[in-house]
């Protein structure tokens, strides 16, 4: 059972990488994005890292997909946005999503309840080693991602405020 979740996760999260990449919306691709971050701390939580699972889902899912969608609320692309948004709450748009929803939660359920303490190796990580290991060996990289991450939402703020010089300006 461990197997066929173990693939079914990976290949999800294979496919809707994929679909991220090759998708032109941004709304779209981050939500893609949401889904394979899931399909990876549900990879970590069938291992038994379940403290490495829920930082994915906390720092990853939950705090950098934020900052993304609220970069991508500040561009403000305009009436054009609004025009699809309509499109997209048909609710033929939404079949595949929830579809995919539901088996995520299927698999998860199925994978707790049938969860053996055997494939769990004894040696615990408490927040205080990571920590320690994060801002010690790793403390370079930590600051560079997120000197990364300031410097990509000062670019999108200045390309949205740009761009919104240029609207005004042609009216």
């Amino acid at each position: 059972m461990e197997n066929f979740l173990f693939y079914f996760f990976s290949s999800l999260a294979i496919i809707s990488t994929l679909c991220a990449i090759l998708n032109t919306n941004p709304i779209h691709m981050l939500l893609y994005l949401i889904i394979s971050l899931l399909s990876v701390s549900c990879i970590y939580f069938i291992i038994g890292a379940y403290f490495i699972g829920a930082l994915e889902v906390i720092i990853y899912t939950g705090a950098i997909m934020v900052l993304f969608v609220f970069v991508v609320m500040m561009l403000n692309l305009g009436k054009f946005t609004d025009q699809t948004e309509r499109k997209w709450l048909k609710y033929s748009k939404w079949i595949i999503p929830t579809t995919i929803s539901i088996l995520l939660l299927t698999a998860v359920s199925i994978s707790i309840i049938n969860s053996d303490n055997k494939i769990i190796s004894k040696k615990v990580f408490n927040a205080k080693e990571i920590g320690i290991s994060l801002f010690s060996h790793y403390m370079i990289i930590v600051e560079l991602v997120s000197i990364l991450l300031i410097a990509s939402l000062i670019v999108a703020l200045h390309i949205g405020r740009k761009n919104n010089k240029n609207k005004l300006l042609n009216k």
